[in-house]
């Protein structure tokens, strides 16, 4: 085992990030499949007409349901410690901007239940968000009892995101363009490889339960039937990035204006979703079943219309309030709803031109998923793997693209994750240098060609230790290792002594101040640490057992430097 650690500490250990990836797909397909399970049992005793069916409830329990949900959701927020109650993708992304991907196991079993609570009460959220966070944390977590080092937990955190994501839609290129795209923020060779076979083994695990169907049945027929609607979607991106813009802007809206408490904050999220539900119930729940019916032409476009924007308004209070479900899904949604509007205005005023409402509705979903998550690219993928499809390919670019620059550049809003980090004043900032850095752990570089010594030697040990020549001399001083020095310094003192006893603090030689950083520590951090607090060097820990370590290693400024900067 020590020996594949070391293996991961590089980047170029291929192989032993492929492994890391099939073993977090195996992990992540299984929770999110107990996940869904636990979703779906309690809605089958209730729902007599599919899992996602909760228009189909007595008018009573729209405003019932989502506010008893919300009451059990409030006492145990009151119960858990504020550090704990924190879910969700925005969870994983400070996670991993922070603490190098190290994720609490407190909040992902709060994520688990209360995920399960949200989403089976109506709650007007996606599971996706939820199934992001528990992939990345069993991934994180399982990283975490193999001791393994930090890049690679970093990776591994990457692994679970895309292999959550294609579980819960069955569409594994987009996942792992999600992943990179979203949570990642990078691509590599070594990050691309685990994260596809994490995403492809979940997906396998989730087949094996659910089948091959995607989250949408989505018909046969959505393809472009004439250059004639090339207006239709250059106006289908201004209006989706225009709502995307909105359902943003709504959720600061609703974070800066609701309740300092965070249980009084789930208490009116429930309260709003159960109020808006009796007018449109549609908007209850993932609401997966009405983006079908969209898809197959089946609404109006009133009901359209209304369902789109209180599911805006519903959603928007439910994220912004702190309820543990995910984002992906009222996007969605309210895309679908928009597409399939626009879909058929575009048929009522050219009927012989324009395509099928569905065509509408499937660009609508991912140009809203784009310009939400600012994330095109895994928004066209997710597109083209709902539909089997590549012919709409060409159609969806142009529409994502619109909505996204819209919503970026016209309206200037900030991806939802990156917005809802900027609103708890979590800084979210990657630099080049420091992504790379991330990628390569201590172990990578360090040198193991050192002795550690104490200051005071007799010339004869002084000799006898020098014989092999190590790189480094490791001094001790009072209570740790105070400094490096170079062997051939002491060689060379040596050589002109005639003194019975050496004290190294004396002798002509350039010394380093060291301080301590642990073995799975990644380069970035070792950086960080040279530079707060102003020494040169670092010998490098491994902790074998509760308070007993060992040094391992050296590592220099100039070593880091060497490895951002080849010459």
């Amino acid at each position: 085992m020590r020996g594949f650690r070391r293996k991961l500490a590089s980047i170029d250990a291929v192989p032993q990030f492929a492994i890391l990836g099939v073993i977090s797909g195996i992990v992540t397909g299984v929770v999110i499949l107990a996940f869904r399970t636990l979703i779906e049992i309690p809605l089958g005793f209730v729902l007599t007409e599919g899992f996602e069916n909760f228009e189909g409830l007595s008018r009573e329990y729209y405003l019932i349901v989502p506010v008893a949900g919300s009451l059990v959701l409030a006492l145990i927020v009151r119960l858990m410690k504020p550090e704990h109650v924190r879910v969700g993708p925005v969870h994983v992304l400070e996670r991993l901007a922070r603490f190098q991907g190290y994720m609490p196991w407190q909040n992902a079993a709060h994520q688990f239940f209360s995920g399960i609570i949200a989403l089976a009460s109506g709650q007007s959220g996606g599971r996706e968000g939820p199934a992001i966070h528990l992939g990345a944390a069993g991934s994180s977590l399982l990283g975490q009892r193999l001791k393994l080092p930090n890049n690679s937990i970093r990776i591994l955190v990457g692994c679970g995101a895309a292999a959550a994501i294609s579980a819960s839609f069955n569409t594994p290129m987009a996942a792992v363009i999600f992943s990179m795209e979203v949570i990642i923020m990078e691509y590599t060779i070594a990050g691309f490889i685990p994260v596809i076979l994490a995403a492809v083994t979940a997906t396998l695990i989730n087949q094996i339960v659910y089948g091959n169907e995607t989250a949408f049945l989505v018909p046969l027929e959505v393809n472009m039937r004439t250059l004639w609607d090339i207006p239709f979607l250059l106006l289908e991106g201004v209006v989706i990035g225009m709502l995307a813009a909105a359902f943003i802007w709504l959720v600061k809206f609703f974070y800066r204006y609701s309740p300092s408490g965070a249980w009084l904050r789930m208490l009116m999220a429930g309260l709003i979703t159960g109020v808006m539900a009796l007018a449109v119930p549609q908007i209850l729940g993932v609401g997966y079943d009405t983006v079908t019916e969209a898809l197959e032409g089946k609404l109006v476009i009133l009901l359209l219309v209304v369902t789109c924007l209180f599911k805006m308004v519903a959603s928007a209070s439910t994220i912004a309030m702190g309820v543990p479900v995910g984002v992906i899904g009222p996007a969605l949604f309210i895309g679908a709803m928009a597409g399939g509007a626009l879909g058929q205005l575009g048929n009522l005023a050219f009927p012989d031109l324009a395509s099928s409402p569905g065509f509408y509705v499937m660009l609508g979903m991912g140009a809203m998923m784009g310009a939400v998550l600012q994330a095109p690219l895994a928004a066209l993928m997710a597109v083209m793997e709902l539909t089997h499809n590549s012919n709409i390919l060409l159609p969806a670019m142009l529409v994502v693209i619109v909505a996204n620059m819209t919503a970026s550049q016209g309206f200037r809003v900030r991806s939802i994750f990156l917005t809802q980090m900027e609103i708890m004043g979590l800084e979210f900032r990657q630099n080049p240098l420091s992504m790379a850095l991330n990628r390569a752990s201590v172990a990578s570089i360090m040198s193991r060609s050192f002795i550690r010594v104490p200051r005071h030697l007799p010339v004869y040990g002084a000799r006898e230790l020098v014989r092999d020549k190590p790189v480094w001399l490791l001094v001790d001083g009072s209570e740790r290792p105070a400094y490096i020095m170079r062997t051939e310094d002491l060689i060379a003192f040596l050589d002109t002594t005639d003194a019975e006893d050496v004290d190294l603090a004396e002798i002509p030689a350039t010394r380093k101040d060291v301080k301590s950083i642990l073995l799975q520590a990644t380069l970035s951090e070792a950086l960080d640490l040279l530079n707060q607090t102003g020494v040169q060097a670092l010998y490098v820990n491994r902790i074998s057992a509760p308070m007993i370590d060992s040094v391992v290693g050296i590592i220099t400024r100039e070593d880091i430097e060497s490895y951002y900067q080849p010459r």
